[in-house]
């Protein structure tokens, strides 16, 4: 028997866990103001120190950079809500980092991390994308088996990613059973990151890559890892740990981050037609009273009408606002009535909402009320 055999048994049983995932999909909360939404994941963190040279350690230099850069994008992009994983040092699952993102909707999912090496005096900035390249030998599969490592940390982390093994390399080979759908605007965010990182902050390139990091594999959204360069690299340390080196790495990363979102909005403006009227009813100039319906999902694009996230409820609609499909169900003229659908839908999507519609438009709620009142 090969000694690939029982991995390959194994594998063929992930995969299966895998389709199924990508089938079903996230349960996606929804973006009440149909902003980008960002999700920055500073690397390790708590009991996770990462790598660590003397007394630096690689999670402190990932959260400080991470800070910086999501100030500089709340500070000059408006239009962009940041979600970090963690702000302070606390420990938190590869899992956890992918499910905040999911939750959130996320258009972007950043990792940071810092890289090591048994060589003292490799250096330089990289980026990665879900995938993994032909060489599975490679250094870049070193890169990604120590960064998963630290599920090792987790309670019961055999559940939660279906087996994967951060001790065997052969564990890797479910990256190659995966399509990721994002991976046009991943390597297109993980493109600008690189130039940037060796065009502002000046680092030696190491070039763009693809990886079996668990943390970009469970995020159902474009998502990059970056390694800002090697704590094992004394100098480079000595750079990374000081004021200049999270000034100029948190300022190329900001800036690799804006080419995107000029990018993303120029195509969504080529992508997404006009808003459509809202309902199923066709707009009726001579409607004298409000429907009522109940918001419970925001995604990018139409779903299929079998999809099972829309056989729960009844007259399950969508409208397109931002460049967002905005799924609703209900339909009443009977605001107590919508109330009592809205309760029921919050027990899978707790950041369901009622909207109101009139004539074809969406108006306010309290708006609807009171038109409500004066016609009845």
């Amino acid at each position: 028997m090969s000694r690939f055999s029982p991995i390959l048994s194994r594998i063929s049983t992930l995969v299966i866990l895998i389709a199924s995932m990508l089938a079903t999909g996230p349960a996606y909360a929804v973006d009440k103001d149909g902003r980008f939404v960002l999700v920055i994941d500073p690397g390790h963190g708590g009991k996770d120190p990462g790598a660590v040279n003397g007394k630096n350690q690689e999670k402190t230099i990932n959260l400080n950079v991470a800070l910086k850069m999501g100030k500089l994008i709340e500070e000059n992009c408006k239009d962009v809500k940041v979600i970090y994983t963690r702000k302070t040092d606390v420990f938190v699952e590869l899992y956890k980092r992918a499910d905040i993102a999911n939750k959130a909707n996320a258009d972007m999912f950043i990792s940071v991390h810092t890289n090591s090496a048994k060589n003292k005096s490799a250096n330089g900035a990289e980026t990665y994308l879900l995938g993994v390249e032909e060489n599975r030998t490679s250094a870049n599969l070193n890169v990604a088996l120590e960064e998963n490592k630290a599920i090792l940390l987790e309670n019961d982390y055999e559940t939660h990613y279906e087996g994967y093994d951060p001790n065997s390399p052969e564990s890797m080979i479910i990256f190659e059973f995966m399509q990721n759908e994002f991976q046009k605007e991943s390597l297109k965010m993980a493109t600008f990151n690189q130039n940037q990182m060796v065009k502002s902050a000046k680092r030696p390139d190491r070039g763009v890559h693809q990886a079996g990091y668990l943390v970009l594999w469970k995020s159902a959204m474009p998502s990059i890892l970056i390694e800002l360069g090697f704590i094992s690299n004394d100098a480079e340390c000595r750079y990374l740990v000081s004021q200049k080196g999270v000034d100029e790495m948190s300022q190329s990363l900001y800036k690799a981050f804006k080419e995107y979102l000029d990018y993303h909005n120029k195509q969504k403006e080529k992508a997404v037609p006009a808003a459509q009227a809202i309902g199923n009813r066709q707009p009726d100039a001579t409607q004298s009273l409000p429907v009522y319906k109940v918001q419970f999902m925001s995604i990018k694009t139409p779903l299929k009408k079998n999809d099972k996230r829309l056989s729960s409820y009844a007259n399950v609609d969508y409208y397109t606002e931002n460049g967002m499909c905005k799924y609703t169900c209900g339909d009443t003229t009977d605001y107590d009535a919508i109330l009592s659908t809205k309760t029921e839908v919050q027990k899978k999507y707790k950041d369901a909402f009622v909207i109101a519609v009139y004539q074809g438009k969406k108006i306010s709620v309290k708006e609807a009320r009171q038109l409500s009142a004066k016609n009845k």
